[in-house]
């Protein structure tokens, strides 16, 4: 069974003794950052000096200064910039300021796991890693609550990463969910496995499948969008809530009937051979080296199909019949091309 930590087994005390450096402030970093603030930690954001993301950490009241300035200063440093990029950020900003003694945390392992960021031995290095997006690990601490949270040890020279990653989480909201030990090859290779195969890669092909076979079948392309994509939230919030049993407890005899007889189906002995083997890649370090080569190669296959996946008649679709739903609170998104260091 799981080792779980509860607000009892931190010492906030801990953490409000230490200079802390969030670098990044995007999803989760602007969630980290405010929620130890309120917490009564000393922080400091670390950004690039042209960072559109300056101005908004600045209103929200907090220090904002150079990522290597930052880390020079701090005592724990939260590495929270995207993955691609935190190699280079880490090596020019941040590692030639980690003097003995300090801390080196992360919220995803996979730099630490694929070997792309080395750290020197006399410091500590641990990973917090939040399950929930860094709006909903904000709002919910907001709200006094705490979003659930992954603990791993990496590196413990002090013979204390353990207790202040503790208090870390406490602050961050996380022990009063729980915060569940881990490893960071685990943590790196269940999420990236969790992404590819169900929640991102298989959900996305799964609705798209759907669609499409009904719309290719003659059925109007709007009623498809209703049954493929919309009513999915209603489906996982009631797994979210109790399950899959609390799930087939809420739908009718018909769709339950249904779960049973078409998922098989659908998800084949071939489907579950595929998963093994994505999952045998991504240990393997297979999948890692390709998104890295991608991304040193200036992302050209990654940018194409994202542009590709935003024009699909799915999307057109759906952004007609959200604009008609203002309940949902509906955005739009068009992405652009992101620059990526080599």
């Amino acid at each position: 069974m799981a080792t779980i930590y509860h607000d009892d087994a931190a010492d906030l005390a801990l953490i409000r003794t230490k200079k802390v450096a969030i670098i990044g402030y995007g999803s989760q970093g602007h969630a980290h950052a405010l929620n130890l603030k309120d917490s009564g930690v000393n922080v400091k954001v670390g950004l690039h000096e042209f960072s559109p993301s300056r101005a908004r950490a600045q209103a929200a009241g907090l220090s904002v200064t150079t990522v290597a300035e930052a880390a020079r200063w701090a005592d724990v440093v939260m590495v929270l910039a995207p993955d691609t990029s935190q190699p280079e950020i880490y090596a020019q900003h941040i590692r030639p300021h980690l003097s003995a003694g300090k801390t080196l945390m992360f919220a995803h392992g996979f730099n630490i796991r694929f070997g792309t960021i080395a750290s020197p031995p006399d410091v500590d290095v641990s990973l917090i890693a939040p399950k929930a997006p860094g709006h909903r690990v904000r709002e919910v601490f907001v709200e006094g609550g705490g979003t659930p949270a992954l603990l791993a040890i990496h590196q413990d020279s002090s013979g204390k990463a353990r207790a202040l990653a503790l208090s870390y989480a406490k602050a961050l909201g996380a022990t009063r969910a729980g915060v569940i030990e881990t490893t960071f090859a685990e943590e790196t290779e269940t999420d990236l496995f969790g992404e590819q195969a169900v929640l991102c890669g298989g959900v996305s092909e799964l609705v798209k499948a759907g669609f499409e076979t009904l719309v290719q079948a003659g059925y109007q392309p709007e009623i498809a969008y209703f049954e493929c994509l919309h009513e999915l939230k209603l489906i996982v919030d009631l797994m979210y809530r109790g399950g899959l049993n609390y799930m087939r407890y809420s739908v009718s005899d018909t769709a339950e009937h249904g779960d049973y007889t078409g998922g098989p189906r659908v998800i084949t002995e071939q489907t579950r051979a595929t998963m093994r083997q994505m999952l045998r890649e991504i240990q393997d370090g297979t999948y890692a080296k390709q998104w890295i080569a991608e991304n040193r190669s200036g992302r050209e296959w990654f940018e194409a199909r994202r542009a590709s996946e935003q024009e699909q008649v799915l999307e057109r679709v759906g952004a007609q019949l959200r604009g008609m739903m203002k309940f949902l609170q509906p955005v739009e998104v068009k992405q652009k091309a992101t620059a990526v260091p080599a």
